[in-house]
């Protein structure tokens, strides 16, 4: 791991922000470096309001969206509701079908199957839309790229209005809306939202016309929240304020399927990182197990009874794609070692009976044994589908853009994307991959990085300090759990390593007087989760410094500061 101390502001700015909001030097210093400069800005960070959205018809081609939208409940047409078949998608659907369903009834859902249909707008689904009468479809998290498919469509009578996040082609589909930030003539004033983020803003501009207020619409704030964390989308700005509005709609009053979920794994509050790992990861399961079409069923469901047994549906899904993850890991592990390719640059595996639904999971974990960029390919009726995963600082989607002449499509993110090709071109492909990304990435980007907000001695740790740090949550991209690093550390006599096989670290720290410090010792508890192999830097009175965020533990009752370390040299 690289440690990369973040840039300290100017002494000046820190001691000006630190007057203006009564707070000490060093949470000036954090505010700042999330380039928070003045007490509005501060009070905009620590208490964001429902007020500090923008107007949705700030987005390109938005009243156009909602004229379409009028005219069909006038005229009495049907309406299909089409999402991804991940957190986002499934979500966002939920999200804008019930929003209508209020409103007009001739509303359905369509989530495309993952393995007969892939990802997207498929012709199957537009198929289904003119069989079944639907003369409108509003795609959801997909679509700013199906070109033909929206030609399709429209020669069958059936349009679209596109509501995506990902970055347009050279060319949008001729739709009669495309509501995307990312759209280079879009004056939208934040492009980071996700796909349920657009959708959310194409039910804001509804509401409009219903005379209902932002207070109205909080009660879907939850949908919101779960798909920027599991989207990984920045949490800035407008993201801010919708996860921050979501959370408290999950801790208090969900909708019957999250509290469905909720009644399963017991936790009393959750975080974003429990709405990352916990929710998300069961909702995305139905989509890789089954079918995308039971989350959103969850999703929307208001009788808790039924809405238990779907839950307990999922959560077997859930089950299943653990122990299908865990198994294809390590079978790619054992090809990147057979095929003697562990000091390649990228890591490129192939197997036809891999399960196409866990494959992206299976690139995430790829990328924690070898940090470079990943694909992970299976079959896909004839063709070979993919999952991309990047490191921080290299754009993976740009590099397959340079692939494109081996690909047959593609599409996706910066750190995340998907593609798929021929079987005759994976061999050419995995070598240009390879050949692209070496002569483009930069080597520091291949070794894990932990940013370190600031330097800290262990006498600024107070429970006041961590109080402050709480509400700097939601933490996500944009807005991370701030990462300090202390010096002149040593174990007390407790250091031992935890779980199966020693596996984790655990310790309690002191701090002796140092040149940098200038403080004298305290003691705070820390565990370090994986790191039970950094054991002997501890042992025998040894000095070490060490980066990690401050926490909250509760054991017994007993509340404490807790250390999670993060690294140790």
């Amino acid at each position: 791991m690289r440690w990369t101390i973040k840039p300290k502001p100017e002494p000046q700015q820190i001691k000006a922000l630190a007057r203006a909001l009564k707070v000490d030097g060093l949470v000036a210093q954090l505010l700042l470096q999330r380039g928070i400069t003045t007490y509005e800005e501060a009070k905009k960070f620590f208490r964001p309001e429902l007020t500090d959205l923008h107007d949705p018809f700030f987005m390109k081609d938005m009243d156009v969206a909602i004229a379409r939208i009028e005219n069909a409940m006038t005229n009495g047409e049907n309406i299909l509701v089409f999402g991804d078949y991940d957190v986002d998608g499934t979500t966002a659907v939920a999200l804008v079908s019930s929003y209508l369903l209020q409103h007009y009834p001739n509303v359905a859902t369509y989530i495309p199957d993952r393995y007969d249909e892939g990802y997207g707008i498929s012709y199957k689904g537009i198929d289904f839309a003119e069989d079944n009468g639907f003369s409108l479809i509003i795609a959801l998290d997909c679509g700013v790229k199906a070109i033909e498919k929206v030609a399709y469509a429209k020669e069958k009578g059936v349009d679209f209005i596109i509501c995506d996040h990902h970055r347009p082609g050279d060319q949008l589909p001729d739709a009669v809306a495309v509501l995307d930030p990312k759209r280079d003539d879009c004056s939208y004033p934040y492009d980071e939202l996700c796909g349920c983020g657009v959708g959310f803003k194409l039910v804001q501009a509804l509401a409009v016309n219903y005379g209902e207020t932002i207070e109205d619409l909080v009660p879907y704030l939850d949908l919101v929240a779960t798909a920027i964390g599991a989207d990984i989308v920045p949490i800035t700005g407008e993201n801010r304020v919708l996860a921050y509005f979501g959370l408290q709609v999950i801790n208090t009053n969900p909708r019957i399927g999250f509290e469905a979920i909720i009644n399963q794994i017991k936790k009393k509050e959750l975080t974003i990182t429990d709405v990352v790992f916990i929710i998300a990861p069961r909702i995305n399961a139905a989509g890789r197990m089954k079918h995308g079409q039971h989350a959103v069923n969850l999703l929307i469901e208001t009788n808790l009874e039924q809405a238990e047994v779907i839950a307990k549906e999922i959560e077997q899904y859930n089950f299943d794609r653990k122990n299908l993850d865990q198994e294809i890991t390590a079978e790619a592990l054992v090809q990147i070692m057979e095929n003697q390719e562990e000091e390649r640059f990228t890591s490129v595996v192939f197997k036809d009976t891999w399960h196409k639904g866990v494959i992206g999971i299976v690139a995430s974990r790829l990328t924690e044994t070898y940090y470079r960029p990943t694909l992970v390919f299976t079959k896909s009726g004839e063709k070979l589908a993919a999952s991309a995963r990047s490191v921080k600082g290299f754009d993976v989607y740009n590099a397959l853009q340079e692939c494109s002449d081996c690909i047959e499509q593609f599409g996706g993110h910066k750190y995340a994307a998907g593609l798929t090709l021929l079987p005759e071109q994976y061999g050419p492909f995995k070598a240009k991959f390879e050949k692209v990304v070496t002569e483009s990435i930069e080597p520091h980007l291949l070794i894990p990085e932990i940013k370190v907000d600031s330097l800290i001695s262990l006498k600024e740790i107070t429970p006041k300090l961590l109080r402050i740090i709480n509400q700097f949550a939601p933490f996500g991209p944009g807005n991370m759990t701030p990462v300090f690093m202390a010096e002149g550390l040593h174990d007390t006599g407790y250091a031992k390593g935890v779980g199966d096989d020693g596996k984790h670290l655990k310790c309690k720290v002191s701090q002796s007087k140092t040149a940098t410090t200038g403080k004298g010792a305290r003691s705070f508890d820390a565990i370090g989760f994986n790191l039970g192999d950094k054991l002997s830097l501890l042992q025998d009175g040894k000095r070490f410094s060490a980066v990690f965020t401050i926490e909250e533990n509760e054991w017994n009752g007993n509340v404490s500061i807790q250390l999670k370390v993060k690294d140790i040299k």
